[in-house]
């Protein structure tokens, strides 16, 4: 039988993550938890990679402070040419 999937909520990731850098065993504290230890170290090297961005919840994705900048500034290009377009049309249509 397969395993059902679980779901942690941020709190529990977090503290698991710190839980993890103690100088117990980590297979030990996994075994306490109920987690697998591929579980644990993707999550921590999650929060190395992401910070206070890690685990962002499902469907979004994960950026930094940079990457949500970008992002956003595309968007607005993306707006501003949209309306450009739409005034080319417009004095197309009255000249």
């Amino acid at each position: 039988m397969s395993r059902e999937k679980r779901k942690y909520t941020l709190d529990f990731k977090e503290k698991a993550i710190a839980l993890s850098y103690a100088p117990s065993s980590v297979v030990e504290i996994c075994r306490e938890l109920d987690i697998p230890t591929s579980v644990l170290s993707r999550w921590g090297k999650e929060s190395n990679s992401y910070g206070k961005h890690s685990f962002p919840g499902k469907g979004n994705p994960k950026l930094t402070d940079e990457q949500k900048e970008i992002a956003e500034w595309k968007k607005r290009v993306r707006n501003a040419e949209l309306e450009r377009d739409i005034l080319k049309k417009a004095i197309a249509i009255f000249s």
